[in-house]
């Protein structure tokens, strides 16, 4: 019974994610997609640490979750300088 709030965060991080992966597939502008896209990646982080204390294996999945930081981030950039330039250099 002690994680049912750490299970009901982890649900309400995916129902966020959803309305997250709506508005880059619908927003408006490129700007909107990439950021939330970002926010998606963001989430995804931040669930995969509650899955790590909700399993009692942190270190392994805050390994990876810093790995998944990593690429988010370097996805970022090369997206928004695709939409800046119209290229990928």
């Amino acid at each position: 019974m002690e994680q049912f709030p750490l299970l009901l965060s982890a649900l309400v991080l995916i129902l966020l994610v959803f309305a997250s992966l709506y508005r880059a597939v619908v927003g408006p502008t490129p700007g909107d997609r990439v950021i939330a896209i970002n926010v998606i990646g963001t989430k995804t982080v931040i669930l995969l640490i509650l899955i790590g204390y909700i399993f009692e294996e942190a270190g392994y999945y805050t390994d990876v979750a810093i790995v998944y930081t990593l690429i988010s981030y370097l996805l970022t950039i090369g997206v928004a300088r695709y939409i800046e330039r119209g290229t990928i250099t």
